[in-house]
Order: C-alpha cells, then sequence, then structure tokens
C-alpha cells in the first residue's frame, strides 16, 4: 500500500485543502496529514484544534475513507518527516502558477535529499483556487461569511473563536 505525506499548516484547513486530500486518497492507499509545528510561529488554531478539524472534515466528506488517514505534527525536513512516517509521496497543492514555480524548486531539492521519496503535484479545483487559509483568517477575523472557502466544522470553529 502506498503512503503519501501531505504537510502544511492547515490553520485552518480550507475546501482546497480537502479538495488535495481526496485527490491524495485516490492515488494512496494512507494518507499522513502533516502539521508543520514552528515555536516561533503562533497560529490561531492548536495543533489538536487542527488535527480534529481535518479529521471532522474528512470524516463529513468520506466517512468512508477516515481511517485512510493520519495526522501528525512534524517539526523538521518534510523529507525526514515523510521517511519516518513511511512515505513514499509528498503530496503537493497546486492553485497556479505562482504556486508552481515554488513547488518545483521545492521538489528538486527535496529529490536531491531524498530521491526515494517522489513529489506528486494535485491541482486544486477551480472552486478552491484562490482560497488561501491566510485570507480564510483574515475575512473571518473582519466577520466576513467564509463558509463557501471551508468544511462546516471549521467555519463554526472560526465563529466560536470570533466569539
Amino acid at each position: 500500500m502506498t503512503t503519501a505525506f501531505y504537510p502544511g499548516s492547515f490553520d485552518p484547513i480550507t475546501n482546497g485543502h480537502l479538495d488535495v486530500l481526496v485527490q491524495s486518497l485516490n492515488v494512496a492507499g494512507k494518507v499522513i496529514v502533516a502539521i508543520g509545528v514552528h515555536p516561533g510561529k503562533a497560529p490561531l488554531f492548536s495543533f489538536e484544534e487542527r488535527a480534529d478539524l481535518i479529521r471532522r472534515s474528512l470524516s463529513d466528506l468520506l466517512p468512508e475513507r477516515a481511517a485512510d488517514i493520519a495526522v501528525v505534527s512534524f517539526d523538521n525536513l518534510v523529507v525526514d518527516a515523510a521517511r519516518q512516517h513511511g512515505a513514499s509521496l509528498l503530496v503537493r497543492g497546486l492553485r497556479d502558477g505562482t504556486d508552481l514555480d515554488y513547488e518545483m524548486q521545492m521538489a528538486g531539492m527535496n529529490r536531491q535529499m531524498a530521491p526515494d521519496i517522489q513529489t506528486l503535484f494535485l491541482p486544486a479545483g477551480t472552486a478552491s483556487r484562490p482560497i488561501t487559509a491566510t485570507l480564510v483568517r483574515q475575512i473571518a477575523a473582519m466577520g466576513g461569511d467564509v463558509s463557501a472557502f471551508v468544511p462546516k466544522a471549521v467555519h463554526e470553529a472560526l465563529q466560536a473563536k470570533r466569539k
């Protein structure tokens, strides 16, 4: 069974992230969603909250595949973390050409460090291309409606944070 490693901050998980996660499950038997944790950064949601939101979001969308994901944290190089979890695929979502330029550089460096781990680029669906977690946080903080950009569980969690 192929294991994919899908790293990111997921602060919070968006419909774009969820789209890429579902696509990953079409390619790999198991997907490890890896939340990058950095001591110098102050995320809106804790690791535990983000992990719970990821699990709930996938369970709501694809309950039959919920057991096929694991959520872990990492604070080292992505390729080292992927190896530690037995992954042979590194999943990266692409929204536009800017993402492609950056991700191609990362894929090249990762391949040099870990030729045994293949990078898999997955395009975001048309509806989720403009969505970023940063914009979602900003819109939500200003009282805007982000329900079209995030899973229901995330929308509820953002509303609760605002109160």
